[in-house]
């Protein structure tokens, strides 16, 4: 299966969850990811629902916040 992931193609094995995914690919910090699918972003209470299918496009996003002078 090929997916693409923070734009670069991906191949796995087969359809993982979302929660699956993160650890497959050795996701960092994943209390703090937020991830898209396919342009929406997913709600983490679905991580374990929402199945990650050939052709998906998957983005893991990171929020930082900045600090002031």
């Amino acid at each position: 299966m090929n997916i693409k992931v923070n734009g670069n193609d991906q191949k796995i094995d087969r359809e993982y969850t979302v929660r699956e995914l993160l650890d497959v690919l050795n996701v960092k910090m994943k209390e703090y990811v937020t991830v898209q699918l396919n342009d929406e972003i997913l709600s983490r209470d679905d991580f374990d629902k929402i199945i990650v299918k050939d052709g998906d496009t998957v983005e893991f996003l990171y929020y930082m916040g900045g600090g002031s002078r």
